[in-house]
C-alpha cells in the first residue's frame, strides 16, 4: 500500500473512532453497567474507550510523523508542547512514586489514564481535523443528538420513571447507584440520566446549554432549539448540582455578553444578571427555614438525622487538600489523590473536592502551573475563534466548568472529559468557519 493511501486509511480510522467516542460517551455509564450485568467484567468494559484511544494515539503519531501539514500545525504550537511536558511530569512523578511504594500499580495506572486521556483526545481530534472534514462538518449533530437523548431520559427520570428504574439495568452498590439523594434523604432524589451521577450530569449539561443558547440567539429563536434548551434547564435543576447551576449561569452569562453586540443589549444583560443575583439573595433570606429549600439549594436541613452535611464534607476535604499541597509542594505522584487513590490499599483515599488541588497533590506546583496554563491556552484559542458557535459555546462552558472543577473532580468524569475536550480539538480546525 502506498504511503498516501495508508495515511488516508489511518486518518479515516482515527476520525471514525474519535467520532464514535464522542457519540457514545454520554451513554457510557449505562452501556457498561448494563453490559456488566449480562456478561460481567465491569472494569474491563469501562476501558473500551481507552482501548479505542490507544489506537487513535498510535494512528496520530504515525500521521504527525508522515504528514507535513499536520506536523506543521501541531508541533509548532506551544500549547502542544505544554501538554507533552505536562504528560512527561505525570509519567516521571508516577514512576518515582511507584519506586518508593507510595502508590499501587492499579492506582498509578488509573491516575495516569484519568489525568492524561482527555488531553490526548484533544490533540487527536485537533490533528484529525486538519486533513479530514468529517468531524468539523458534523460537529453540531455530534454535540447535540447524544445530548438530546440524555435530556429526554432525564425528563423521564424526573417525572415518570420510578426512582429505582435503573436497577433493572445492573445499577446497584457494586457499580453505580440507580439514583442519588440529598444528605441521604429518600424524599429528595437527584436524577443522573445516562451518566454516572447527578453532579456529572449537571456538568455535562453545560455543553448543550451553552451551544443551544448560541443557536437560539443566532438563528432567530427556532422553537425546537428553544424547547430543547428549556428541557436541558429542567434536567439540570433536577440534578440538584449546585455547582452546575452556578456554572450554567456563568456559561450562559458569557454567551449573552459576547453574543449581544450593542452596548445597550450588554447593559441590559448585565442589569438582568444583577437582578437575578438580588432575587437569589432575597430567596435565601425568605425561604432559608423551608425544609425543601434547605435540601434543594443549601443541601442542609435543620432537623436532619444526618450528622454531617455534604457542605461540611466539601469544606473538610478542601482544607485537607490545601494542607497536602502546602506540605508537599513537589506532589506525591499520580494515583495518590483523587478517585484513583481509592485503589491504594496501604493508605486512605485523598479526595480534595477540587480538581486543581488534586493536580497539585499529585504533580506539585509545577504540574498545577502547567495545567492552569494549558487551560488558559485552550481558552485563548477558543476565544480567537469565538465567531463560530462551537468555539464560543466551548469557551463559555469552559468558564462554567472551571468553576465546577474548583468544587469537584469534574474532569475525572469519563463523559465530560472526552466530549468537551474532543469537541475542543474539533474547534481548533482552521477550516471550521468555512464548513459550518
Amino acid at each position: 500500500m502506498r504511503t498516501s493511501a495508508l495515511k488516508y486509511t489511518i486518518l479515516s480510522w482515527v476520525s471514525t473512532l474519535s467520532l464514535l467516542i464522542i457519540l457514545i460517551m454520554p451513554f457510557h455509564a449505562l452501556i457498561t453497567v448494563w453490559g456488566a450485568s449480562l456478561i460481567g467484567h465491569y472494569t474491563a468494559l469501562r476501558l473500551w474507550k481507552e482501548a479505542l484511544l490507544l489506537f487513535c494515539i498510535i494512528g496520530t503519531i504515525f500521521l504527525v510523523s508522515t504528514d507535513h501539514k499536520i506536523r506543521s500545525h501541531t508541533l509548532t504550537r506551544r500549547l502542544v508542547w505544554l501538554i507533552l511536558l505536562y504528560a512527561g511530569v505525570n509519567i516521571i512523578w508516577g514512576a518515582i512514586a511507584y519506586s518508593k511504594h507510595d502508590v499501587s500499580a492499579k492506582a498509578l495506572g488509573y491516575g495516569l489514564i484519568v489525568n492524561l486521556r482527555f488531553l490526548a483526545f484533544f490533540l487527536i481530534t485537533w490533528a484529525a481535523t486538519f486533513r479530514m472534514s468529517r468531524l468539523r462538518v458534523h460537529w453540531q449533530w455530534i454535540a447535540l443528538w447524544p445530548a438530546t437523548i440524555v435530556i429526554a431520559f432525564g425528563l423521564f427520570q424526573a417525572f415518570i420513571l420510578p426512582k429505582g428504574f435503573l436497577s433493572h439495568f445492573g445499577y446497584g452498590p457494586d457499580t453505580i447507584p440507580p439514583y442519588e439523594t440529598i444528605n441521604h434523604n429518600e424524599h429528595f432524589v437527584r436524577i443522573l440520566s445516562t451518566l454516572r451521577g447527578a453532579n456529572p450530569l449537571g456538568a455535562y449539561l453545560l455543553i448543550p446549554i451553552s451551544l443551544l443558547t448560541i443557536i437560539w440567539l443566532k438563528i432567530k429563536r427556532v422553537w425546537p432549539y428553544g424547547i430543547l434548551l428549556a428541557a436541558a434547564f429542567i434536567v439540570l435543576f433536577f440534578s440538584f448540582s449546585r455547582s452546575a447551576w452556578i456554572g450554567a449561569l456563568l456559561s450562559v452569562g458569557t454567551v449573552l455578553l459576547l453574543s449581544l453586540h450593542s452596548r445597550r443589549a450588554q447593559q441590559l444583560a448585565l442589569a438582568g444578571s444583577g437582578v437575578l443575583v438580588l432575587l437569589g439573595a432575597l430567596t435565601v433570606l425568605v425561604f432559608h427555614h423551608s425544609t425543601r429549600f434547605e435540601n434543594f439549594v443549601l443541601h442542609t436541613q435543620t432537623h436532619s438525622a444526618v450528622k454531617a452535611t455534604s457542605n461540611e464534607g466539601h469544606f473538610t476535604a478542601f482544607k485537607q487538600g490545601v494542607s497536602d499541597l502546602w506540605h508537599h509542594p513537589l506532589g506525591e505522584g499520580p494515583g495518590t489523590a483523587g478517585p484513583a487513590s481509592f485503589y491504594n490499599n496501604h493508605c486512605p483515599a485523598r479526595i480534595a473536592e477540587d480538581y486543581f488541588i488534586q493536580v497539585g497533590q499529585e504533580t506539585g506546583w509545577l504540574g498545577l502551573g502547567l495545567f492552569i496554563v494549558i487551560n488558559i491556552g485552550v481558552g485563548y484559542l477558543l476565544w480567537t475563534r469565538r465567531e463560530h458557535p462551537l468555539a464560543l459555546s466551548l469557551f463559555a462552558s469552559l468558564i462554567g466548568l472551571t468553576f465546577i472543577n474548583l468544587l469537584s473532580h469534574a474532569w475525572t468524569d469519563d463523559t465530560l472529559a472526552y466530549v468537551w475536550w474532543g469537541l475542543a480539538g474539533i474547534a481548533m480546525s482552521p477550516g471550521l468557519n468555512k464548513e459550518s
